[in-house]
């Protein structure tokens, strides 16, 4: 039972309880009864006998007639473990109010403190008594006739376990609040670590139901703060993988698709080759160029696949240089100017005079220029018009790239930037991967800058690269 969290928990509750609360229970008993209610029983016994003095010094003939003392001391309702005494000046029995002292009527107690006792005081002791067979508690008030004459003494005798008697009923009181005090305690630990150990346990379940493939379902976060970010974290967890398990099975498919096209456009090129395509020279020279663009997409494919594992493991490392923007961006843009006016575009390039270098790795850096421009080409229908410009602000290079597409509606443009999402604006087959926004993002960010998206639904599109100033 206590190798678990819940059973570890009750006994950690129950512990302290199981010693501190029976210890201050003794601790309380004690104190009470030693400087509380027998020290009030002892002041109540010395008034008593002080009044029993008072009432007894009104009739002489008590101490002058042993037999009328002890008929009226026998009509007192003296308890059964207590006994009322009346002595002479020197200590003898006169009267006794139990009947097991009749044969010791007569007989001098030795009380050693009587001779010492001053006239109008009442001494009260604690002492073992033979005949009582225990501890009293004894009072001894002597009395005095109208003249001042010492008459005799009253003695009020009372066992110590007559006390004790009535102190139990406070011990049997303080002795249940201890024994609610503990099942309360035990209560609330149990349903303390029910309420801790259920969040924990169901999250452990959830936890090997992932481990086995089986999870679907969120957990319910309740409980107490901590289990509830920890059923917090494992249903964030949850949604990870299934959107890891989303972006597998859309990575997939997409690898059907973009692998499959170009490899059986290429097997139907080989196939004309086989039957003598090589004898139409025009047909022929057609063929290869087809063949040609079909493998360079299959490159591109793979190099988007290589940095996407790239990116995976966290090893993408950059070769910075000292880059001019001014003699970089011509170089890198011509090949994509060609593309365009081949669709045909409208192809613009405006660069600033004199623009401040930057610090970058320039493969990289064209790579995420040909992938924004690539974009641009592609969803802008015939006609259309793509725009590449620069310039800086402040401590900042921005590089742009803007078309006339057909725009990304706003509520898709943050998913934009997500691994397998293509965009499908203006065509009915979306072509690439979906991995040319997220890995232009991944290498941006990569060089200290970001990119961002200003776009409307058939508006066009504009991509903002922003990268520090190479710093002097």
């Amino acid at each position: 039972m206590f190798n678990s969290l819940r059973g570890r928990f009750i006994l950690s509750h129950i512990l302290p309880l199981l010693i501190v609360i029976p210890l201050l229970g003794v601790a309380v008993i004690y104190v009470v009864e030693n400087r509380f209610l027998i020290p009030s029983m002892l002041s109540e016994l010395e008034v008593d006998a002080r009044l029993l003095s008072r009432l007894v010094e009104q009739d002489v003939g008590l101490w002058r007639d042993p037999d009328y003392a002890s008929q009226l001391l026998g009509q007192a309702s003296a308890s059964a473990s207590g006994r009322l005494m009346l002595l002479d000046a020197n200590g003898m029995i006169l009267a006794s109010s139990d009947s097991a002292d009749d044969n010791r009527i007569g007989t001098i107690l030795d009380i050693p403190s009587l001779a010492d006792l001053p006239l109008g005081q009442v001494s009260v002791t604690r002492r073992y008594s033979k005949s009582l067979n225990g501890e009293i508690a004894d009072a001894l008030a002597p009395v005095t006739g109208q003249n001042g004459q010492l008459l005799g003494y009253i003695r009020l005798s009372y066992r110590f376990v007559t006390f004790s008697d009535e102190l139990y009923q406070l011990r049997y009181l303080l002795t249940g609040i201890l024994l609610v005090s503990l099942l309360l305690g035990a209560g609330l630990g149990t349903v303390l670590a029910f309420n801790v150990g259920a969040p924990v346990q169901q999250v452990t379940q959830a936890v090997d139901a992932l481990a086995n493939g089986e999870r679907n379902e969120p957990l319910p976060e309740y409980g107490a703060f901590e289990t509830r970010r920890l059923s917090h974290s494992v249903n964030v967890l949850l949604e990870r993988l299934r959107g890891l398990e989303t972006a597998r099975k859309r990575l997939l498919a997409n690898l059907v698709h973009e692998i499959g096209r170009p490899l059986g456009a290429m097997r139907m090129g080989i196939e004309a080759l086989s039957h003598g395509a090589e004898h139409d020279p025009k047909f022929y020279k057609e063929l290869l160029g087809g063949m040609d663009q079909e493998s360079a997409r299959l490159q591109r494919l793979l190099e988007d696949l290589s940095h996407l594992y790239e990116q995976a493991l966290g090893v993408l490392e950059l070769d910075y240089e000292e880059i001019d923007l001014s003699t970089w961006l011509p170089q890198t843009l011509a090949p994509w100017g060609q593309a365009a006016m081949q669709k045909p575009l409208h192809w613009e390039v405006t660069l600033p005079p004199s623009i401040s270098p930057i610090h970058a790795d320039p493969l990289r850096l064209g790579q995420v220029l040909g992938n924004l421009v690539s974009n641009a080409i592609k969803f802008t229908p015939s006609g259309g018009t793509v725009t590449v410009n620069a310039g800086e602000e402040e401590q900042q290079v921005w590089l742009r790239v803007c078309d006339t597409g057909p725009g990304i509606p706003l509520d898709q443009q943050k998913k934009m930037f997500e691994p397998f999402v293509r965009g499908g604006q203006g065509r009915r087959f979306p072509q690439g991967m979906g991995l040319g926004l997220s890995i232009a993002q991944e290498l941006v960010e990569a060089h200290g800058g970001k990119l961002t998206l200003e776009s409307d639904a058939g508006l066009g599109a504009t991509f903002t690269v922003w990268l520090r100033k190479k710093s002097f």
